[in-house]
């Protein structure tokens, strides 16, 4: 049977095709920007062909610190194992030496003064048990080290030291990886976005940030970095070009009370790199603002670091954080369900530059924000008193239409009576 032909001409369904093609243009996503320091604070940076690997193992302890727990609860256990049984081997060794293996000399032993260099080891899982008891000083009972061989007295000494070592080695790593400083830092929060607002006067670039626990960090300081690509005049690209910025604070050093949450300000101002960047810019910059804060923890007196980064499309303009501390019944009370939330205030979309040159911009923006604010006022109003007066008017249709008719009643006498229902 022959295939049966489609109805519409192909000619036909080609050109709809192409058609359908140009009505829906093709939306390429635009690709992500790598950033140096990712939001949780850790450095989003891969190391590739290192060929000198065993620099590593020169700090072996910093090596075990910073593994995953998972390796280092495997290397703990396989360095307990691998000493209990290489002094297994050892104990065995001198046991077999001296002839304690003999079945001969058990009864040797109960018949003359026979003596062995480790009482009741007669085989390989006997010298095991024995390293353990010896390295880990359980003392059973049961097997015990006698006089006879120096040679035994000798891998005791050894065994005991090799174990000391081997406890303070993982021990110390365990506890440092338990007490690090980035544990203390998962508490100390920064806000999701920032924003560039008018501040006395001039554009400021703020964020929030604040420390859950009630523990204090001791000499806190906050440092500023811009990341960005760069070019030389002699042609050279720097990728990470690193650029300190200062942070405006009232108080002669650099460290801050981090009581409550806090926000930062830094002052965009001649030193700033943000200095030449309006509203319209920055979302076309291809720039990185890294903040870090470190200070001492109050219980361990380690010193901690948190970092977090903004990228332009994190950075509001024009925008303020809400108030989140209050006084309630004589206690500072801290909502951390506002802690990002933002509003909208005036502000000139102008870059900090212009700004300065001309100073008339901050007032003409402040003057429209304030006669939008009278606007917005007088709406309310008018709403007001229209919702009033037309609750007034239905009030008064209800009371009207619940007025009682009066009815007139005709008496049998031909009286007439009225009365209200």
């Amino acid at each position: 049977m022959l295939a049966r032909k489609s109805i519409i001409p192909e000619e036909y369904v080609l050109a709809r095709i192409a058609a359908e093609n140009l009505r829906k243009p093709r939306i390429r996503d635009r690709p992500r920007k790598a950033r140096f320091i990712a939001k949780n604070g850790a450095c989003n940076l891969a190391h590739k062909n290192i060929r000198e690997q065993g620099r590593f193992l020169q700090d072996i302890f910093t090596t075990l610190v910073d593994l995953k727990w998972r390796h280092t609860l495997v290397i703990f256990t396989m360095s307990f194992l691998c000493s209990w049984l290489l002094f297994a081997m050892m104990w065995w060794l001198v046991a077999f030496a001296h002839g304690d293996m003999d079945p001969s000399t058990e009864s040797a032993s109960n018949s003359t003064k026979w003596t062995p260099c480790v009482t009741c080891v007669r085989s390989f899982t006997s010298a095991f048990l024995f390293s353990i008891e010896v390295q880990v000083t359980i003392g059973f009972g049961g097997r015990m080290m006698t006089e006879e061989c120096p040679l035994a007295i000798t891998v005791l000494i050894l065994q005991n030291i090799v174990g000391l070592i081997i406890n303070a080695v993982m021990l110390g790593c365990i506890f440092m990886k338990t007490a690090q400083a980035h544990r203390r830092a998962e508490t100390l929060i920064f806000s999701r976005q920032a924003v560039i607002a008018v501040r006395n006067g001039k554009l400021c670039f703020m964020f929030r940030v604040g420390d859950l626990r009630k523990s204090m960090i001791i000499s806190a300081s906050v440092r500023i970095q811009v990341v960005r690509k760069t070019t030389t005049p002699e042609g050279e690209v720097i990728p990470i070009h690193q650029v300190d910025i200062p942070v405006d604070n009232p108080i002669e050093s650099n460290n801050i009370f981090l009581v409550a949450p806090l926000i930062i300000c830094h002052v965009i101002d001649k030193r700033s790199p943000l200095y030449d960047i309006s509203a319209a810019d920055l979302a076309l910059q291809d720039l990185e603002l890294i903040v870090i804060l470190e200070g001492v923890v109050e219980t361990t007196g380690i010193t901690t670091q948190a970092r977090t980064s903004y990228v332009a499309e994190e950075i509001l303009w024009g925008h303020r954080f809400v108030p989140i501390v209050t006084e309630e019944e004589g206690v500072y009370a801290v909502d951390y369900s506002k802690f990002g939330n933002t509003v909208k205030v005036a502000a000139p979309r102008c870059s900090a530059r212009e700004l300065d040159e001309k100073p008339s911009i901050l007032i003409q923006t402040l003057q429209k924000s304030e006669l939008s604010h009278q606007n917005s006022l007088r709406k309310r109003n008018s709403m007001r008193r229209n919702n009033s007066i037309r609750r007034s008017n239905s009030m008064r249709r209800t009371n009207s239409s619940l007025i009682v008719p009066k009815v007139q009643f005709i008496t049998p006498e031909g009286g007439q009576s009225t009365s209200e229902t």
